[in-house]
């Protein structure tokens, strides 16, 4: 395969997305390749991909509920496939693969899915079996059949690694706190995910006792998917979506229902309180490796338990230095992600012919 005219179709379906691929999108252009995003209108994904000037095609925008999810996945699709009938991509990547792999394999194109998800048990049915390469962190709890490969990183080094992210001071300006102030940055979810079923959250009660004694030690910021009352509406964050790792970086600690949010503190030098009851493989491994994350269900004794931990850390002396040595730990121990999606598209005929005849398949 001639590595300076590879087509390469990138599928973009939630924010996190092109945080993960934007800095492999501009180093593969700036090698010769030709990309095409292909986008879906959810949150701040196309605000995002605006802002970073990656150009993109809308294909769908989330539905809420599961079957309008269902109704979804056919149109985008029959669009996906028209698009790729069109661009005639020598591959296509995207994190999840929900809509990507069925039409790769339909297309014969192949299709290298990256995730970090455990549960997300209807998707990756959908997708892995139609996947060229499943590729995943090497914390990654759950077998994959077929090709499955394994790096030592996590999704938010992809971004977040200091050859890429160089956090701007000017968001403490931008949100009001001074210099050695403390603050919260809080996360809330919609919940609205096919493998957010099931799943209820933080209760109001218990998010209005979380600001309370929370603001009694440090300035609280709110950043929701879910309608708000008024009296934590007054918390919301109102910064641009592409300054939000700027707000993480700084802020003292993180509290919510966001693994992703999590993780992009560990790896930043953040304390982060993460409740759900399923988790994840990787904020697993920073709570049991780096001491970096506190992993909580969303029993009503571990939401209490939760806040009682975050007012511990807040009344903690030098908790950002504290972290920031964990954060050194877990770069130490980890790789560029960028430059290992960079390479694995660029070689991925050999890379998964590799894997397939080994028994070790961590990169």
């Amino acid at each position: 395969m001639n590595k300076n005219s590879l087509r390469i179709l990138i599928e973009i379906t939630h924010p996190a997305h092109v945080h993960f691929f934007r800095n492999a999108i501009r180093i593969l252009q700036e090698r010769g390749h030709t990309i095409a995003v292909t986008a879906r209108q959810k949150d701040v994904t196309l605000e995002l991909l605006e802002s970073y000037r990656i150009p993109f095609t809308v294909l769908s925008r989330i539905g809420h509920s599961k079957y309008a999810l269902v109704s979804e996945m056919i149109a985008r699709d029959l669009k996906l496939w028209n698009f790729c009938r069109r661009f005639k991509p020598d591959i296509m990547t995207g994190i999840a693969g929900t809509f990507a792999a069925p039409v790769g394999r339909l297309i014969r194109t192949p299709v290298i899915v990256f995730y970090d998800t455990e549960n997300a048990t209807m998707s990756n049915a959908i997708a892995f079996p139609c996947a060229q390469a499943v590729v995943t962190p090497s914390c990654y709890k759950k077998t994959i059949k077929g090709n499955h490969i394994t790096y030592q990183g996590y999704h938010e080094l992809a971004y977040l690694h200091p050859n890429y992210f160089s956090p701007d001071p000017s968001i403490l300006k931008l949100l009001g706190v001074k210099e050695d102030e403390k603050f919260v940055i809080m996360r809330l979810v919609s919940w609205g995910a096919a493998h957010d079923v099931g799943h209820n959250g933080i209760s109001l009660m218990n998010i209005q006792d979380a600001v309370r004694q929370f603001s009694q030690y440090a300035k609280v910021f709110i950043t929701s998917e879910r309608m708000l009352p008024d009296d934590l509406n007054k918390y919301r964050i109102t910064i641009p979506p592409d300054k939000m790792h700027d707000a993480l970086y700084y802020a003292t600690m993180f509290y919510g229902e966001s693994a992703t949010m999590a993780s992009e503190c560990a790896v930043c030098g953040t304390a982060a309180i993460y409740l759900d009851n399923v988790g994840r493989g990787y904020t697993d491994e920073q709570e049991d490796v780096y001491g970096s994350v506190f992993n909580f269900t969303e029993s009503s004794q571990d939401q209490e338990r939760s806040i009682g931990k975050g007012v511990e850390l807040l009344r903690t002396d030098g908790l950002k230095e504290i972290w920031k040595e964990k954060s050194r730990k877990i770069l130490n121990d980890k790789i560029d992600v960028t430059a290992f999606i960079v390479n694995l598209l660029e070689n991925y005929l050999e890379v998964t012919r590799n894997v397939r005849n080994s028994r070790n398949n961590t990169l």
